[in-house]
């Protein structure tokens, strides 16, 4: 069973009650906007979107709520902005950080809408707050006022669940500074039951520096925010939230949240949502942070893949299991390779985990009308864009067989943008090549086996009026075969004298889209 039915049929049982008295299950994700957001963030918006998509095919009422958290102190600075002019920002709350280009809102308006745009585009409609707006219209006045009153239960849980030793004087919050507008900076000593007082310290954090001012203030209203371990748990009983999944990092033993879970249930009364937990998606095999600018952002990721090629990767994999995704590797032919295999099936009406997979894919509103086209191999559109003299959709028909449709010739245009973006940013060298106008050099080193098998290539290609990609691929091995000679020696061979380069694409298909008389020219030349 595809995992995403397989969660929805746990949350049937688990929410039985509410489905049956017809009140929508609430979904919530979030995001800190605290600079570009890379890829891996887009994975807790698939899973949760997905198990969305899956609940409303089963018409149950669900809401996916997705927070940009624009709230929290800005406590990193990313590698591509000014030092100079957003240092003295830090620690202030993101919301209240200029834009770096002057005409979003606010700093984290303008990280927040490129990731908008991306969800967007991929096919997940979440409704979408500011958690800034929470706090400024009162409604988490009522979680701060619990908050506060119970801070040694608090500081108690954080010691059980995970050893971690607060202070008899810690109080769960984090003040506005009156004085210099900082979040990051601010301890708060004593609460009144309607004020509290704080001090803004100069070197509570490395990464910003306080003013040293010491005033009461309401905690109300915008004035102060919760510490995030708390507010996550505030967030569930403010929002009613019943799904809401966490990564790895924070759903270990002792983590942010069995902590927030501890909170929710202990402090506020309420039962913690419904937990997906979900592995990292890493790029290269590392993790990535916004903050830091470190790894591919969700936006250069949309730009390199299709909408359905981006949420199969998201989608494809059991939430449990780790996403590598390397773009300057392979990944993304072998993508492109699993979506052939998996529309194969779905067309062939294969019931199973791929055919699912498959479905889930497409954008919700396009699930009723998936029309069977052709899909070109991504790897040898990948090589057709790189030689000139190849009319693309002949090349795509003969891969085919048969005349083109329009929508086959619209999905050509599509990997052929696709392919060209790719090819200009991550694709690594083995993917790219140059048909040689002259012979190289490397060529005048063949040795006699090398030019023998040539030469039948050469008496095959004459013989032939129109070559066939898959037939030639074929006859490459009983070349093979019928001299003895070395599978790696044949086709270095090949790929030297037309491309200078010791690999490159699929021999049979390449040799195929080839100008007859110009292939020919160069193996006559080539055994000279």
């Amino acid at each position: 069973m595809f995992w995403g039915d397989k969660i929805v049929e746990e949350i049937k049982k688990e929410y039985k009650n509410k489905i049956g008295s017809n009140e929508p299950l609430i979904i919530r994700d979030e995001k800190t906007a605290s600079g570009r957001v890379h890829v891996g963030s887009l994975r807790g918006v698939a899973i949760h979107g997905t198990i969305s998509e899956i609940l409303t095919e089963q018409n149950i009422k669900n809401k996916f709520i997705f927070e940009i958290n624009d709230f929290d102190p800005m406590d990193g600075l990313p590698i591509y902005l000014d030092k100079d002019k957003f240092f003295p920002h830090m620690g202030k709350p993101l919301c209240n950080v200029p834009s770096p280009d002057s005409k979003a809102k606010n700093y984290a308006e303008y990280f927040a809408q490129e990731f908008v745009g991306v969800i967007e585009e991929i096919g997940f409609h979440p409704e979408y707050y500011r958690l800034s707006d929470l706090y400024k219209t009162g409604k988490f006045n009522g979680a701060i006022k619990i908050a506060l009153e119970n801070a040694g239960k608090i500081r108690e849980i954080y010691k059980k669940v995970s050893g971690q030793v607060k202070s008899e004087e810690w109080m769960p919050l984090q003040v506005v500074c009156e004085n210099c507008g900082k979040i990051g900076t601010t301890k708060v000593i004593n609460f009144n039951g309607e004020k509290v007082e704080y001090i803004c310290e100069k070197n509570m954090v490395r990464w910003a520096e306080g003013c040293g001012c010491r005033g009461k203030i309401s905690p109300f209203d915008g004035n102060a925010k919760l510490p995030w371990k708390v507010e996550w748990a505030a967030k569930f009983s403010v929002l009613n939230v019943d799904i809401e999944g966490a990564g790895k990092d924070h759903s270990t033993k002792g983590g942010s949240r069995e902590i927030a879970d501890a909170i929710s249930r202990e402090v506020f009364n309420r039962k913690p949502p419904f937990n997906i937990s979900y592995e990292f998606f890493l790029v290269e095999g590392k993790k990535m942070s916004s903050s830091k600018g470190a790894g591919a952002s969700s936006r250069e990721i949309a730009d390199l893949l299709p909408p359905e090629l981006v949420r199969l990767l998201l989608i494809g994999k059991d939430p449990k299991r780790v996403i590598d995704f390397i773009p300057d590797g392979d990944t993304i032919p072998v993508l492109y390779d699993t979506y052939d295999k998996m529309a194969g099936l779905y067309f062939q009406n294969i019931k199973d985990d791929f055919n699912r997979a498959f479905i889930l894919s497409q954008k919700s509103e396009n699930r009723g009308n998936i029309e069977e086209i052709f899909l070109p191999r991504f790897s040898q559109i990948a090589s057709a864009v790189q030689m000139p003299h190849v009319n693309l959709y002949e090349a795509v028909e003969k891969m085919k067989g048969a005349p083109l449709t329009g929508l086959d010739k619209k999905e050509t245009d599509c990997r052929v943008q696709y392919a060209q973006n790719w090819l200009k940013t991550y694709a690594p060298d083995d993917f790219k090549f140059k048909l040689q106008e002259q012979i190289p050099e490397a060529a005048k080193q063949f040795n006699n086996k090398q030019k023998q098998a040539l030469k039948l290539l050469l008496n095959y290609v004459k013989s032939q009026k129109e070559l066939d990609g898959q037939v030639l691929h074929t006859h490459l091995h009983e070349i093979k075969s019928e001299t003895g000679i070395v599978p790696q020696e044949l086709f270095s061979a090949i790929y030297i004298s037309f491309l200078n380069k010791r690999s490159g694409p699929k021999a049979g298909w390449f040799l195929s889209v080839l100008d007859k008389k110009f292939l020919e020219k160069r193996l006559e030349e080539v055994i000279k």
